[in-house]
């Protein structure tokens, strides 16, 4: 029988008994030690919430690519507003992966005080009712994301405030996603999302509209993660790896292309981030747990994005 990614039931975590909630914690942090990923269940966040932003990401990809390219941000290396086809690559993979999308983040305080991370842009002008749609449906995966760091923190021995407090006020990520309808124009080797493992903390996956993903397993073979309108995809990203000196898994996942070219297909990843500052030496307590050697460099989360943003193409 074909393997499958862990299944997580958030109810455990919003349970009353300690016992359920240390289940909560046990089962994240093994899924996350053993391959990285798994899909959680009874989550809370309304579905038709997440239906009505897919509408909205239908409403602007549908834009002529003239209207669209009014909000390019390459200057911040695409962290907010609209990313056009065919501009991300893999890291070490030179063929464009065949996507385009919008990226929106935390918006800034109301107090006056600039932030380390950019500021959101809005295609308000085009499309009625985005920014409101989407910055719900941001602050309810933001706070499934909190949640979910303070499993990750008891699992490891260090308080439940441990890692959300690295995240509060970071340069978190909500990217919605458009692969459009294949042609024979696709360049040769490209696919929708090419082999890869994401930068940040942890990535909380809306159930995209359509099959694709798959995520390598310990023999290099894949996962193919069925799609459930229920639940939502968890994995560990490098930053959390590099912290946790590789007991915390960052599993290489693709997107590949559909049998059926004219199939389109919508995903909506958060990418959860600590701040720039934020030191992701690998903690010493740790290197104990992996062998005693540091297997990762001393970077701090700034230097990181900022180093990844260049190898995938968007600095």
């Amino acid at each position: 029988m074909a393997r499958s990614i862990p299944t997580v039931d958030f109810r455990l975590a919003l349970s009353t008994d300690q016992s359920q909630q240390d289940a909560f914690a046990q089962q994240v942090g093994d899924a996350l030690k053993d391959i990285g990923f798994f899909a959680l269940t009874h989550h809370g966040i309304p579905r038709e919430l997440i239906d009505e932003t897919y509408a909205q990401c239908d409403a602007f990809f549908d834009l002529d690519e003239e209207t669209k390219r009014i909000y390019l941000q390459p200057d911040i290396g695409h962290q907010r507003g609209y990313t056009a086809f065919g501009v991300e690559h893999a890291k070490d993979n030179p063929a464009p992966d065949l996507k385009e999308f919008w990226q929106t983040g935390r918006p800034y305080p109301g107090d006056g005080t600039i932030p380390t991370y950019p500021q959101n842009i809005w295609p308000s002008a085009h499309v009625k009712g985005f920014q409101a749609t989407t910055e719900s449906l941001f602050s309810h995966m933001e706070h499934l994301a909190q949640r979910l760091l303070e499993a990750c923190s008891c699992y490891l021995g260090k308080g439940e405030a441990w890692l959300p407090e690295m995240s509060q006020h970071g340069n978190t990520i909500m990217r919605m996603i458009h692969y459009p309808p294949l042609d024979e124009s696709m360049p040769e080797g490209a696919v929708r999302s090419a082999a890869h493992e994401d930068i940040n903390f942890i990535t909380l996956l809306v159930t995209a509209t359509a099959d694709g993903l798959e995520v390598m397993d310990h023999d290099g073979t894949w996962i193919q993660v069925k799609g459930d309108q229920d639940a939502i995809i968890v994995d560990s990203g490098d930053m959390l790896q590099n912290l946790t000196n590789g007991l915390f898994k960052s599993t290489t996942h693709r997107v590949v292309n559909p049998k059926n070219a004219n199939t389109r297909r919508y995903s909506m990843p958060m990418f959860v981030h600590p701040r720039n500052e934020i030191d992701l030496t690998p903690h010493p307590d740790f290197v104990k747990l992996t062998g005693g050697t540091p297997l990762f460099p001393s970077i701090n989360a700034g230097d990181y994005l900022h180093q990844r943003l260049k190898e995938i193409g968007l600095i």
